[in-house]
């Protein structure tokens, strides 16, 4: 039976104003900062096929307490750790199977496939329920940059020994927080919960 792991670039804010507004303005503080022509803004999210399923992952906010109807194995803080109590400042990452990425038609080109070996495809999926959580939009880990979407799916691939780091980005694109979860995955010591992508 075939197997894949597809990785889609999704532009931020795609179906929504607000994200989008926020993001333009991140990133036109951080390329003054860095004195670097501003450049357009990504998410990654994931489609992963084996064993006759197709699962979706992707990191969303949290809009209500029936997360198991949407996959969520994980959930975590947004902005501080405190604030996660409210559902309003938390994020949860989903392992769906038979789900939806609301976004996923308006990602960039044709999805980068990573593997075809259920092995690894496998191993994925059985990653994603371990990721960390730490407060998103803050390097609390120190990798360097901040913590978001794009750091838990890089920290899935690359701990299921994916070469990450060839990624190519969309055209003029960058994704913040892609770095972080490579170099946390480096690390190693995963966060071993109950349960699991299904």
């Amino acid at each position: 039976m075939g197997a894949a792991v597809d990785l889609h670039w999704i532009p931020l804010g795609a179906g929504g104003h607000v994200v989008r507004l926020n993001g333009c303005a991140f990133e036109a503080l951080a390329a003054a900062l860095a004195r670097r022509p501003r450049a357009d803004l990504f998410h990654a999210a994931l489609v992963v096929e084996v064993d006759g399923a197709r699962h979706t992952i992707e990191v969303a906010p949290s809009p209500d307490g029936q997360g198991e109807a949407r996959g969520v194995v994980a959930t975590g803080p947004v902005g501080a750790r405190p604030l996660g109590r409210l559902r309003l400042f938390r994020y949860e990452v989903r392992c769906w199977r038979d789900g939806d990425v609301p976004d996923l038609a308006h990602a960039v080109g044709a999805p980068w496939r990573l593997t075809t070996d259920p092995v690894v495809a496998r191993r994925v999926l059985a990653l994603v329920a371990q990721v960390p959580t730490p407060v998103w939009g803050r390097d609390q880990l120190r990798a360097g940059e901040m913590w978001n979407s794009n750091s838990v799916v890089a920290w899935a691939l690359a701990r299921a020994g994916l070469p990450v780091e060839v990624v190519p980005m969309p055209p003029g694109g960058r994704a913040p927080g892609w770095h972080a979860g490579i170099a946390v995955a480096r690390r190693g010591g995963a966060t071993h919960r109950q349960g699991g992508c299904t």
